[in-house]
């Protein structure tokens, strides 16, 4: 994660998401369960322009820390973005789009290592 821990990269992302008045933010600890990533930062806006304002503040807080993400997906207008940092993927969503894919619930059995509601 040139520089930062996995964790550190989820702190930094979070922050960042927050800042950008993100709801109901959650962090799933996928270490053990999933080969895919080891985190999962999950949160919502409630509009498509505000996604994408959390997306760009995701990436640029993690730009400033010298991490580039491997993949960017998905749009605002579809309701879900991803951003691929390895070890670490956040989903940004609208929230009537978190509500139909509910990760959290498919990831049941991974412990939620912080919550901001």
């Amino acid at each position: 994660m040139a520089g930062l821990s996995t964790e550190e990269t989820v702190r930094v992302a979070a922050h960042a998401a927050l800042e950008k008045k993100a709801i109901d933010l959650v962090v799933l600890d996928l270490q053990g369960l999933s080969s895919v990533a080891d985190f999962f930062l999950v949160c919502s806006a409630r509009s498509a322009p505000q996604a994408d304002t959390i997306a760009d503040a995701i990436r640029g807080a993690l730009r400033a820390m010298g991490v580039r993400p491997r993949h960017n997906e998905g749009s605002a207008e579809s309701g879900w973005l991803l951003l691929d940092y390895g070890d670490v993927v956040m989903h940004v969503f609208l929230e009537e789009t978190r509500g139909f894919y509910a990760l959290e619930r498919l990831w049941g059995d991974a412990p939620l290592v912080w919550v901001e509601g």
